[in-house]
């Protein structure tokens, strides 16, 4: 893994792979973006492309600025990552605290289908969430919970209506709903689009009539998708867990321990770098290639790499790993040091 420091602004990139045609992965802000976290995420993104057998490399990127500044240092950093992206050593991804319009001045540079990053992006890792539960439980009949609502976590409540599976709970920052019944996914895609982080207060009424965010861990269902930050499924949450399988909505939704709980639970815990191939595959699409059909395509993908990975008598996660390492080897002569889990 290599650093590489900005000159004109505190920031830094994290490079995994030496030697790939390109390296992708997100941009964040904050008053401090710890270095450690950045080198999980870019690990992460490694895996993804070597799952889809891409050789490409993944990367994070963080920029740390108080808040009054953001502004200004994220158009440093744009002005100074041009020659990354220009050369391929390093393609953003907008993430926490940057936006798709922070990061336009450097598309025209960037190798990908840019039409389709941002919200497509979102959406599809949604789409291929949505299918990986599928593979691995089937959705038509289930019921599934979902921490942390987000872009792709409405498209994800869309993808498991439209597999036959009821949404009975969702959470954010601000608390969580829950109905037997089942969300109108349209109502709830809606509520994200008009409100955003207001949205289930927006469903509420408006009343403050939601449960504490941490009530969602306690609900029964067959699924559990989570990732509203990493490690967000520390081991004690996953002791909690009472479900069939978790299946991360963000990178790196689960930590090492909470993974050893799992398996000593029975739960299946599907490895975030295949869950979320979606935006991956979305963003190296053929430009000539019809919205439907990309989401097609991460369905079919993500529904072979599941249905490999749950072959494996050391579960998904390690079954996933196995045959990403294998593609690894064909092209580079050491596999990288550790595997994508939160710390």
């Amino acid at each position: 893994m290599r650093l590489h420091k900005f000159k004109n602004v505190d920031a830094f990139v994290a490079l995994d792979l030496a030697g790939a045609a390109a390296a992708s992965g997100p941009v964040r802000w904050a008053r401090k973006i710890l270095q450690g976290g950045a080198k999980d995420l870019a690990r992460s993104q490694t895996y993804t492309y070597a799952a889809l057998q891409m050789r490409r490399g993944g990367a994070s990127a963080g920029i740390n600025a108080e808040a009054p500044g953001r502004g200004e240092a994220v158009a440093a950093f744009v002005a100074e990552a041009a020659a990354l992206v220009a050369d391929g050593t390093y393609l953003p991804d907008a993430a926490k605290g940057v936006g798709e319009d922070d990061l336009a001045p450097l598309r025209d540079g960037d190798a990908r289908n840019v039409s389709r990053l941002g919200a497509f992006a979102a959406a599809c890792d949604g789409v291929s969430a949505a299918a990986a539960a599928d593979a691995a439980v089937g959705l038509d009949g289930a019921t599934a919970v979902i921490e942390g609502l987000s872009d792709t976590g409405s498209a994800l409540a869309t993808e498991v209506a439209a597999r036959g599976g009821r949404v009975v709970a969702v959470s954010s920052a601000e608390g969580c709903m829950s109905t037997s019944g089942g969300f109108d996914a349209a109502a709830l895609a809606q509520a994200w689009a008009d409100h955003g982080d207001k949205a289930l207060s927006a469903l509420a009424g408006g009343d403050g009539n939601l449960d504490e965010p941490g009530t969602l861990w306690g609900k029964g269902a067959d699924v559990v998708f989570a990732g509203s930050r990493m490690g967000v499924v520390h081991h004690g949450v996953a002791e909690g867990l009472e479900c069939r399988v978790l299946v991360p909505s963000g990178r790196l939704a689960y930590t090492s321990k909470a993974l050893a709980v799992c398996r000593r639970k029975g739960v299946a815990a599907i490895p975030d770098f295949a869950a979320l191939a979606g935006s991956t595959v979305a963003a190296w699409s053929n430009p000539d290639v019809g919205d439907d059909d990309v989401r097609d395509e991460v369905s079919r993908s993500v529904t072979a790499l599941i249905d490999e990975a749950l072959t494996s008598d050391d579960g998904p996660f390690l079954g996933a790993c196995y045959a990403a390492e294998a593609f690894l080897s064909t092209w580079q002569d050491e596999l990288p040091f550790g595997r994508p889990l939160a710390s």
